[in-house]
C-alpha cells in the first residue's frame, strides 16, 4: 500500500526557514510517474494547496507561498521536499504530503509547522 511519511516540521521565528521531507513508498507505478505535492491545514478549516511537483508539467505553487517556498522531488530516493523561506506566522499549519495514483489520493500523517512572531 502507498505510504507517505513527513518529517522536518517544528517551531521557527518569523523570517526563518524550514525544510520538510516526505518519503513515499508502496506505489504500484514508478514514483517518477506520479504527482507529489504539499497541502496544509489549520484545525477546523479546509485543507489548502501549497505546492505540486508534477510528473510531467513542472512545479506549481499557491499565491500565498510563491517566491518563498520551493518544492523538489528526487525520484531516485522517492522523496519530495518543501524548502520554506521567509516564514510568516500565517504559515503556521499542519503540512501534509500527498500523491495520487490511478485516481486515488494518498496522504501522510502531517507535520506541524509553527512560526512565532
Amino acid at each position: 500500500q502507498v505510504r507517505l511519511v513527513e518529517s522536518g516540521g517544528g517551531l521557527v521565528q518569523a523570517g526563518g526557514s524550514l525544510r520538510l521531507t516526505c518519503v513515499v513508498s508502496g506505489t504500484i507505478d514508478s514514483i517518477s510517474t506520479v504527482p507529489l505535492g504539499w497541502h496544509r491545514q489549520t484545525p477546523g478549516k479546509q485543507r489548502e494547496f501549497v505546492a505540486l511537483a508534477s510528473a510531467v508539467d513542472g512545479n506549481s505553487y499557491s499565491g500565498a507561498v510563491k517566491g518563498r517556498f520551493t518544492i523538489t522531488r528526487d525520484n531516485a530516493k522517492s522523496t519530495v521536499c518543501l524548502d520554506m523561506k521567509n516564514l510568516k506566522p500565517e504559515d503556521t499549519d499542519v503540512y501534509y504530503c500527498v500523491t495520487n495514483e490511478r485516481g486515488v489520493s494518498y496522504w501522510g500523517q502531517g507535520t506541524q509547522v509553527t512560526v512565532s512572531t
